[in-house]
């Protein structure tokens, strides 16, 4: 069990009050170091989301742990790296991860429903707002929704990365009100704990608390694909988008769903960001990127400007009008995302040009303010 926090704060009474709650649980947290489940980590958690169900909240669970599960069966040593064999283990694991959580819930008298995501259901804005329906007539029949990348028939180029992001793209896409992060850490710390001292961070209150930080990209079994990476990631996702965070160890379950008075608490930003921009910035794939100067940086992000060809150096990427593309400061960070007003065949010959250079025709913002999303928090 892991140390409380020192003090109670508005973020964690923000997240211990939510009343609708997606929880998102990883691999390593349900299954054994060989895999296969382990039922009586299932049943805790499982027991944990029944409790903040009888308090009268609604939640919704992130769940890993389809393709860890489908190793013992196949006699599989490790998570295999080629995707066909992936895809094999969650085939198998996808049935027992889901037969595991509706004995478990049935305990509770809950009834669980399986929703099967890859990301086209939340890049393609018609398959978003089906998904958005689909959540929203579970809730309301008093169902907890089971969520899982599906594994199964997702490609490499359709993947979420992991559950950590999928967590945070679900928890806006059904407006909830907090998100937990659980896995076989407690919290994020200033160091790799592993590998000597480290002070766990107790509160993020925005991006300079955590400016020194150098979180690792795996978790320690193996199991995975997240690690403090992917979780500091989704929380900055989620926290942009208005929903505050809490990442905490599995095992404090009761505490992180009851007086979140554990673990690292994210605060969310004052207002919820609308679903277009949401979507533009963090579900939509970029399918391209622009360079920008210093000066074309600072109009976009600091004074939210229309992006103009005269502040491009560089166009990489084969996209078409109306696409999304990333716009990237001259070291390549992503600083903003933008829906592009002309094709990557067009573009070239224009950058660099201010407007009086250009033909009419041309005259126009490569990337409106209106389509414009900066991304301080990516």
């Amino acid at each position: 069990m892991s140390q409380p926090v020192t003090s109670r704060s508005a973020t964690r009474e923000r997240i211990a009050a939510a009343g609708r709650v997606v929880v998102k649980v990883g691999s390593s947290s349900l299954t054994t170091a060989r895999g296969g489940l382990d039922p009586a980590r299932l049943d805790a958690l499982v027991d944990a989301l029944a409790v903040r169900r009888a308090a009268g909240s609604q939640v919704v669970l992130v769940s890993s742990g389809a393709i860890a599960a489908g190793l013992a069966p196949l006699g599989i040593g490790k998570r295999p790296r080629d995707l066909a064999t992936q895809q094999a283990a969650a085939s198998v694991g996808q049935l027992a991860l889901g037969h595991a959580y509706v004995a478990s819930f049935a305990r509770h008298g809950l009834q669980v429903g399986q929703v099967l995501l890859t990301s086209d259901d939340v890049v393609r804005r018609a398959h978003y707002r089906n998904a958005q329906r689909t959540f929203d007539r579970l809730l309301s029949l008093g169902v907890v929704p089971v969520v899982n990348e599906n594994d199964t028939v997702a490609t490499q180029e359709i993947r979420f990365g992991d559950n950590d992001r999928l967590a945070s793209l679900v928890a806006h896409l059904i407006g909830a009100d907090a998100l937990v992060l659980l896995s076989d850490v407690d919290g994020l710390y200033d160091g790799d704990p592993r590998r000597g001292k480290a002070n766990r961070i107790d509160e993020v209150a925005d991006d300079a608390d955590i400016a020194d930080v150098e979180a690792t990209t795996n978790g320690a079994s193996g199991l995975g694909t997240g690690g403090m990476a992917s979780k500091l990631s989704a929380a900055r996702i989620a926290s942009a988008a208005g929903v505050p965070v809490l990442v905490a160890a599995a095992g404090d379950a009761s505490a992180a769903l009851g007086s979140a008075e554990v673990g690292t608490a994210f605060a969310a930003h004052e207002r919820r960001m609308p679903a277009r921009r949401f979507w533009l910035g963090y579900a939509a794939d970029a399918a391209g990127r622009l360079r920008l100067d210093a000066g074309a940086v600072r109009a976009v992000v600091a004074k939210r400007r229309s992006l103009l060809a005269a502040g491009i150096t560089e166009v990489s990427g084969a996209f078409e009008a109306g696409d999304v593309v990333d716009l990237v400061d001259p070291d390549g960070k992503v600083v903003a995302r933008g829906v592009v007003a002309f094709d990557s065949a067009e573009l070239p010959g224009l950058i660099g040009l201010s407007s009086h250079e250009l033909a009419p025709e041309q005259r126009r913002e490569v990337v409106h303010a209106d389509d414009l999303v900066p991304l301080r928090a990516r």
